[in-house]
């Protein structure tokens, strides 16, 4: 996930930010939906209880071998007398905890690992720790359909690359300008577009004045998985010396047999519902 994020749960805006490889929750933001003057009271107030203490020390001994136990049973000990305060930093200062992460300033606030966020959001009140699981889940679902995305584009990225090395080591002399090359790219390009969607991209953006972007850009799941095979495979046509309208024969045929393949694969279908949702 990008490393910083906000949420709606119940009206308050709730801050979720990366730290390694874990999702931490802002305690500071779930605080206010209770206190919204003196979130850092509620904070604290959560940190003397013994449930709590116990809670934040087992996390600690299962996630963080620099956990300091010595420290932390004299904190525990401590927990219920009436003169008993811990806050955030001194918590973290004293056990080298990782389960919390505290800073002060304008952007800062205290964050905590989500699955302590969660205990803390139903100590606060149990409906927003319910939302708050839900809105947390449904931007993890955006993610992960993001992510799915960006590894389908990229793959085409990635085999665009392949075939473009092909067009300069084949197809273009050296005495070519830079405008004459780009023009055999292209020409190219369009050769692949010709073959899976029977037409150019000028053809598009004329058919399309309305959208911006590219043909590609508007490219179902099939249509990407089939593009990034055509230009594999057109790439290893060009090495093969084929001329450009004996590959376009080539190239449309082999679209039509997988376009047929992809368009019944239950595994594309699922992507194409996770896209379109």
């Amino acid at each position: 996930m990008k490393k910083n994020k906000k949420i709606e749960v119940l009206s308050t805006d709730v801050r979720v930010k990366a730290i390694g490889q874990d999702d931490f929750i802002c305690l500071t933001d779930i605080a206010k939906s209770k206190n919204p003057e003196h979130p850092d009271d509620l904070i604290r107030n959560w940190l003397r209880n013994r449930n709590t203490l116990e809670l934040l020390g087992i996390w600690e001994q299962l996630y963080n071998p620099d956990f300091n136990p010595v420290e932390f049973n004299g904190i525990k000990k401590q927990a219920g007398l009436n003169s008993f305060t811990l806050t955030p930093k001194k918590w973290i200062s004293t056990t080298g905890a990782i389960g919390l992460s505290s800073k002060t300033g304008r952007y800062g606030g205290t964050y905590a690992h989500k699955d302590i966020a969660f205990e803390f959001a139903s100590w606060v009140s149990v409906e927003f720790k319910l939302y708050l699981i839900k809105e947390f889940q449904r931007l993890k679902d955006e993610e992960q359909k993001q992510l799915g995305w960006d590894i389908r584009r990229n793959l085409t990225k990635i085999n665009y690359s392949i075939h473009t090395d092909a067009i300069k080591e084949k197809l273009i002399p050296p005495e070519l300008t830079g405008p004459q090359i780009n023009l055999v790219y292209a020409s190219e390009a369009d050769l692949l577009n010709m073959a899976l969607f029977g037409k150019t991209a000028k053809q598009w953006q004329e058919e399309n004045p309305d959208k911006s972007g590219n043909i590609r850009d508007y490219a179902n799941v099939s249509q990407l998985v089939c593009l990034a095979n055509l230009e594999i495979l057109n790439a290893h046509f060009i090495q093969q010396d084929l001329p450009q309208n004996e590959r376009l024969r080539l190239l449309n045929n082999t679209a039509i047999q997988q376009m047929c393949l992809l368009v019944e694969d239950n595994r594309i279908k699922k992507l194409e519902k996770e896209n379109d949702a």
